[in-house]
């Protein structure tokens, strides 16, 4: 069992201390376009995606502890400011500290697979919970998913046409393994060095 962590940071906000739903003008100081990273690793992508756009404020949550310390470090290391870390489950965040029409952006990177075939109903992007994001999306709002599952790539692929309201931005291709901008995290490239390919969908709100 993996011991907790404390994390000590100006950019980890603790779910307690956030209202429901959140006021992320007053926590960000400024009311820029919102954006949600859901499952956030380590750090890197968000880093490297807050870097290239500060004039949007960054949420990035993750469900592990570890996972929002090293994104923790990692932001400040870099020296970025409009990004801020929450430990919590997705749905719950959503549901609870988001308003609806509130987001500019959702990215979710390599989420777990649930590669057997039993625990498949586990996995978390499917029909119902892009319908979800969708509400949360404002108008133009951009839905961006990458996994290094080929399975679940071609799954999710097949479903998001089927969504209404949603846009394929990648159109006429239902994925791509390559969409020049989007930045690659440290697991995307040792998946790719080892031969393997990323699926990429990027969907926007009608």
């Amino acid at each position: 069992m993996q011991s907790f962590i404390h994390i000590d940071s100006p950019y980890y906000l603790k779910t307690e201390n956030i209202d429901s739903p959140a006021d992320w003008r007053e926590i960000f100081g400024n009311d820029n376009p919102l954006a949600l990273e859901i499952g956030c690793g380590i750090g890197d992508f968000i880093v490297k995606t807050a870097q290239d756009r500060p004039d949007i404020n960054f949420i990035a949550i993750d469900y592990y502890n570890k996972g929002c310390f090293k994104t923790c470090r990692r932001i400040e290391r870099h020296g970025v400011t409009n990004v801020r870390v929450v430990r919590v489950e997705a749905r719950e965040f959503i549901a609870e500290k988001l308003t609806r029409g509130s987001l500019a952006a959702v990215y979710i990177n390599c989420p777990d697979p649930w590669p057997k075939k039993r625990h498949r109903k586990r996995r978390l992007v499917n029909r119902q919970f892009v319908e979800l994001l969708r509400e949360y999306l404002a108008p133009g709002g951009e839905f961006n998913f990458a996994t290094d599952f080929a399975d679940y790539g071609i799954d999710v692929a097949g479903m998001l046409p089927g969504v209404e309201g949603m846009e394929n931005r990648l159109a006429p291709d239902l994925y791509r393994h390559e969409v020049d901008g989007y930045h690659l995290s440290k697991y995307m490239l040792k998946f790719l060095a080892e031969g393997h390919k990323i699926y990429f969908m990027q969907y926007r709100k009608a």
